[in-house]
């Protein structure tokens, strides 16, 4: 059997993310999303979410961006003079080794950002990381214990199989951006190898494979189109980041402005649910994940098991 959890992230950065996550749920193959707790739109993203109860909604991690969910006197490491996360992954990992960040106030912060979750009447269906910070030495021992403490069964290995450099190479994008990303892939695939070994140790879920690391920032229907028509069997994970561009977004520190808007238009297009039916794909969330990935998934999307001739008829 292929499943696919289609996980959204960012979910409470700003209100057109927030907005065009719900529009990629409702109208396309969203099944998922990761709410930032000090996202500065978490209030609304919560109200979504109370809304939209088949969206699994997981929690987004961070340590790299806004303010703290914590007292910033109480994670002085973490903070910069103003009180605010400021570390880009490779500076939190260099500081990580040099022992400049103190493990207990990655702790807290990552603690108090589960429990405004929780708190906020949302029972959080997996953990991620915002820039899969959640891999870093150190910080993925408090992520599983974390998960055991707050009883969160599913946690995101974003380890994925390299895609055809070549083929990204001949799209539209700039070549020097490709191929750094393609880097990054590499490097994150990398900790998450070692991740997975940590997961399945702890009795924690993940999904078998996972899609969208390499593509970040460049997601659109044809990559859409290329993972569903190659999908495996067993459970997947397809990460992305829709969202409209206004704003609000400017202001943040993303370079996913534009970007998301064309996937709003490649999760939404009416080719891809073709393929995904066509493809006997069914869509669930992190909350269908099971400890055996053959066992039936306990909440699908009615979009994925619709037959291709049913959605023929309707264009």
């Amino acid at each position: 059997m292929k499943q696919l959890i289609v996980n959204a992230d960012d979910f409470g950065l700003t209100p057109g993310v927030n907005e065009g996550i719900l529009d990629t749920h409702k109208e396309g193959i969203v099944t998922s999303a990761s709410l930032m707790a000090n996202g500065s739109a978490f209030d609304a993203a919560v109200s979504i979410s109370h809304r939209t109860p088949e969206l699994g909604i997981g929690v987004h991690l961070n340590l790299t961006t806004g303010e703290p969910v914590s007292p910033p006197l109480g994670i002085r490491s973490l903070v910069d003079g103003n009180g605010r996360l400021h570390f880009s992954v490779g500076r939190l990992l260099r500081a990580l080794a040099l022992r400049r960040v103190d493990l207990r106030h990655v702790e807290s912060e990552l603690r108090a950002q589960i429990t405004k979750v929780v708190n906020a009447g949302i029972l959080p269906t997996h953990l991620d990381g915002h820039k899969h910070m959640h891999l870093l030495p150190g910080v993925s021992d408090i992520v599983i214990r974390l998960a055991q403490e707050f009883s969160i069964r599913g946690i995101r290995c974003p380890r994925e199989i390299a895609p055809d450099l070549p083929a990204l190479l001949r799209g539209r994008h700039s070549r020097s951006a490709v191929i750094k990303q393609y880097l990054v892939g590499r490097a994150v695939s990398s900790f998450a190898g070692s991740f997975k070994k940590k997961l399945r140790k702890a009795g924690l879920l993940t999904t078998d494979h996972f899609y969208g690391l390499t593509e970040t920032g460049f997601l659109h229907t044809r990559s859409v189109l290329g993972i569903l028509g190659a999908l495996p069997e067993g459970v997947s994970e397809l990460m992305c980041h829709p969202g409209y561009f206004d704003e609000d977004l400017v202001r943040v520190r993303t370079r996913l402005l534009g970007q998301r808007e064309v996937e709003i238009r490649a999760l939404t297009a009416l080719i891809v649910k073709i393929v995904g039916a066509d493809r006997g794909i069914r869509l669930i969330s992190y909350r269908g994940l099971k400890a055996d990935a053959t066992e039936p998934a306990a909440v699908t999307r009615t979009v994925a098991i619709m037959s291709a001739s049913t959605i023929r008829e309707l264009l």
